[in-house]
């Protein structure tokens, strides 16, 4: 098999064989194909585009490229929850601990945040004492002792994407659905869940911006999970304002808190709920989606996912004295408002702005190897549709730099836009899709 004819079955618009893209994976993961040829293949993709069948076959080939966790000795139906990516998206705090503790196994791998948008990796870790690296043998052992773990990811989950991405990144070929879900979908293929919830965000602070793209680019991830024998079920939610009140690590760990113990924002209730409800409903563990929330929301009410939060804190090693006692945590050097300057309503949000205010402060990374501050970050106070007058706080930042609480103040005030007629409220959640289709909220 040669790579110059595969390249040219697919510019002249035939699908590949299994057996191709099985050749190109691997060929190119262990450098035996040059990256101008896959380049070149990357192009007619783009161009060509990706029948199902391909890109569950590319999306499988990816995920076996380097390490397949091995879920096998856990027992029961285990459940997974991915976010594409968000401004203040601390649900996977809020939703595992519910599903956990109504019996349902889940096996998280997690990332860290790059950019605008956070990782629950960052998050945890902003928890004195908490462990993201643990042995296999002690993450399997606290899944089937208390139903949760969650650990960073392995450096060797789907090579054959970093690779590819790195490429598609110098290339043009970014925007590609099939491409954008195999990636996605190889990490979490390789992470071995049964179960998959995906939270694909749309708007101003996610990486597709209208709701057009979402549902397409969550349709493809559904689609390739079914095809591959995993229940997978995709909710789009919004990403045109921050998802509660709070952008920052530590931050964002004590709102997931507040609706852990039942009194937290109500949109982001809404939306943990929404997405723990999937996974139960996909495990079997309800009959349909309204007794799964029902039951979400009950182990919210009587303080059973509380609890399940802080055995999981525990058992990784968190201080728990902190959890029950947050104000024990240092605070900032700096708290500074953010004032509005204009009379109206909050037309608008730019919530990818708002995340790289929370990046200037120290909150995020540009790069991988960048430290990061988990105690700065912002507050919300005004979200779009509220009244708002001259001289009315906004928003407040917690800063421990004075330059860089200057450049985030600049950042945060310009993300927002008053409009002089009333606006309405934001709805959290645009539509939800499974295996028969798009279905509109």
């Amino acid at each position: 098999m040669r790579m110059y004819d595969v390249i040219t079955a697919k510019k002249r618009g035939a699908e590949l064989t299994d057996e191709e893209i099985a050749f190109v994976v691997r060929g190119f993961t262990k450098g035996e194909i040059p990256d101008y040829q896959m380049s070149a293949l990357l192009m007619a993709i783009c161009l060509k585009g990706l029948s199902m069948r391909e890109t569950s076959t590319l999306t499988m080939e990816m995920a076996k490229s380097g390490d397949m966790l091995d879920l096998s000795a856990i027992h029961g139906k285990k459940a997974d929850k991915h976010s594409t990516g968000g401004v203040g998206d601390k649900t996977t705090l809020i939703v595992a601990p519910i599903v956990a503790s109504l019996g349902v196994p889940v096996a998280k791998m997690s990332g860290r945040g790059l950019g605008h948008t956070g990782g629950t990796i960052d998050k945890l870790e902003s928890i004195p004492g908490f462990q993201t690296t643990i042995p296999a043998e002690v993450f399997i052992r606290n899944v089937n002792e208390m139903k949760l773990a969650v650990a960073g990811q392995s450096a060797n989950l789907a090579p054959a994407d970093k690779k590819m991405y790195a490429l598609r990144d110098v290339t043009a070929t970014v925007d590609n659905i099939s491409l954008i879900a195999s990636s996605i979908m190889s990490k979490k293929l390789a992470s071995g869940a049964d179960v998959i919830v995906l939270d694909v965000k749309t708007g101003s602070g996610a990486f597709m911006k209208t709701f057009e793209d979402s549902a397409a680019l969550a349709k493809a991830m559904v689609d390739i999970g079914n095809h591959c024998v995993r229940k997978t079920y995709a909710v789009i939610t919004d990403m045109n304002q921050v998802l509660g009140r709070y952008v920052g690590n530590w931050l964002e760990v004590r709102e997931a808190m507040e609706v852990l113990s039942g009194a937290g924002d109500e949109e982001l209730t809404l939306v943990s709920v929404t997405l723990a409800s999937y996974m139960l409903l996909g495990c079997g563990m309800a009959k349909n989606l309204a007794e799964a929330s029902k039951m979400a929301r009950e182990a919210l009410a009587d303080g059973s996912a509380w609890a399940k939060f802080r055995e999981f804190v525990a058992r990784q090693g968190g201080d728990v004295s902190v959890i029950d006692n947050p104000e024990k945590m240092p605070g900032t050097k700096l708290t500074v408002p953010v004032y509005a300057t204009s009379d109206g309503f909050v037309g608008e949000i730019n919530a990818e702005e708002v995340g790289m205010a929370s990046l200037l402060l120290g909150g995020g990374r540009e790069k991988k190897e960048d430290a990061v501050d988990p105690l700065v970050g912002i507050r919300v106070d005004k979200k779009v549709g509220d009244p708002v007058k001259v001289g009315e706080q906004l928003g407040i930042l917690y800063a421990n730099d004075e330059a860089k609480a200057e450049a985030a103040k600049e950042r945060f005030l310009g993300a927002y836009r008053i409009v002089k007629t009333p606006v309405p409220p934001v709805a959290p959640i645009y539509g939800y899709v499974d295996e028969d289709g798009v279905h509109k909220a």
